[in-house]
Parts: structure tokens; sequence; C-alpha cells
């Protein structure tokens, strides 16, 4: 049975209207907020039958729970929750080579935000996250995903070297990131079947995990800085996928 949650903010909002409106419950709107990108949104909420309802900006802030709903708030249907024996419908469906974001107990819902952020504009197959030891999809990783968490599919494991196990089986190619590794993220082929694992703020990844890789990867860095913010180091490892990928 699917479950309602909440979404706010002006893109992942649009985001549901324009890619699942069937998804869409109820739309709340602040009587004080009305400007040509709220009255978008109202008016395409007209179009497929649902009647938004104007309500005081304390009510949108209650139910944002604090958020920075920027004046609008919707009830929604979630995706469907995705595990490992999904895996194989995922490369199934793959319009082009398979490509899995791993990331290994990130806890702060600003980094999973910008992570998934990151996967859609990459093309990504899907997020892979553990179970335990690992934020999930909240208000706030929604509202910083700005629809991504909306179209991006979330794979939730209860094992997490066992998951990277199976995508082995199914020959995708596990490449974790580590700062000690002595490969550069760029020596590496990725024009098959890849994941990419990100590990957790400040510890990277657990013994297990990095166990499980098949090569072990890091970003060059030329600056004072040991490392870089899991979402960015991310984005940094997905594009140079999609730039081998693209034959640049």
């Amino acid at each position: 049975m699917s479950q309602k949650v909440t979404v706010f903010g002006l893109h992942a909002v649009r985001s549901i209207l324009d890619n699942h409106p069937d998804r869409l419950v109820e739309l709340y709107v602040s009587k004080e907020r009305q400007n040509d990108a709220v009255n978008a949104l109202v008016q395409q909420t007209h179009t497929i039958g649902i009647r938004p309802q104007w309500v005081p900006k304390h009510a949108l802030d209650k139910r944002a729970e604090g958020g920075n709903h920027q004046g609008v708030v919707a009830t929604v249907t979630s995706l469907p929750t995705l595990t490992e024996h999904d895996f194989a419908k995922l490369i199934d469906d793959s319009e082009q080579s398979p490509l899995f974001l791993v990331l290994d107990g990130i806890t702060d819902p600003h980094n999973l935000g910008a992570c998934l952020r990151t996967a859609d504009a990459a093309g990504v197959t899907a997020v892979v996250v553990p179970k335990d030891k690992s934020v999930q999809i909240t208000p706030t990783v929604r509202k910083v995903a700005s629809g991504a968490a909306e179209v991006v599919p979330m794979v939730v494991v209860t094992n997490l070297a066992r998951a990277l196990r199976e995508l082995q089986q199914l020959n995708v190619w596990i490449v974790g990131t580590a700062g000690e590794a002595t490969k550069s993220l760029y020596e590496i082929d990725y024009q098959g079947p890849t994941a990419m694992v990100m590990g957790a703020e400040g510890k990277g990844m657990r013994r297990l995990t990095r166990e499980t890789c098949d090569e072990l990867v890091s970003i060059p860095l030329a600056g004072s800085v040991s490392s870089l913010n899991v979402s960015v180091a991310s984005g940094v490892c997905l594009f140079e996928v999609v730039r081998q990928r693209n034959g640049s």
C-alpha cells in the first residue's frame, strides 16, 4: 500500500506535477504568497482536477516542519520502496549501460538530497542506501533534492555488502572511492555497468563495503583540503562516467 508523504518547495512540487501528477493528493498554498510561480502551480493543479487549499503561512510552516516551503506544500503518494530483489529489473529496464550510486551510511539529509539531485542530473539508474545507520527520504531530503527524490529510484537494502555482491552477479563493476586509493578516478574505464560507492561523511566506506569493491579510486585534490563533501564527490565521480560514455 502506498504511503502519503509531504513534499514542499516550488521545484519539488512542480516535479510531481510534471512527472507524476497522479500521485498528487492535496496541495496547500500560502494566502500570503501569491506570485507567478505559485499561481502557475495552482493553474496546473486545476487541470488535473484538484482544487488547492489556501491556508495561512503558519499552517504551511507546521506541515513542512519548519522547512523552506516557498509557499507550497503537497501531500503525495510515495514511490514504492525498492530492494535488492529489484536490481535485475532496474538493469533490464535501463536504456543505457546501468549506473548505480551507492551511499554507504550517509546520515545528513542535506547531503542525501544533494546526492539525489546530482544522480538525477547524471542519469543514474538508481541510488542504493542501507536500511540502518543511513538517512532515508524525509521532507528535508525532498526539498534539497529539488524534485529528484520523486523521479530517481531508491533501493533500500538490509546488508550493503551482500547487495553489492548481488550487483556483481549481474555483471556490475563496483568502484569504491577512498582517499588513500592508489588509482585515480580518471584511470578507470566506466563504459560497462558500474556502481559508484561513496563513503559516509568523515568516516568513508565501512570495511566490508570496501572489501567487496572490485576497484578503489581516489579523486586527485590539488588544494589543502583532504576530502570533498560527499555530494560534491558524487558529482565529480558520476560526471566522469557521463563524460566517458558520451565519448568526450
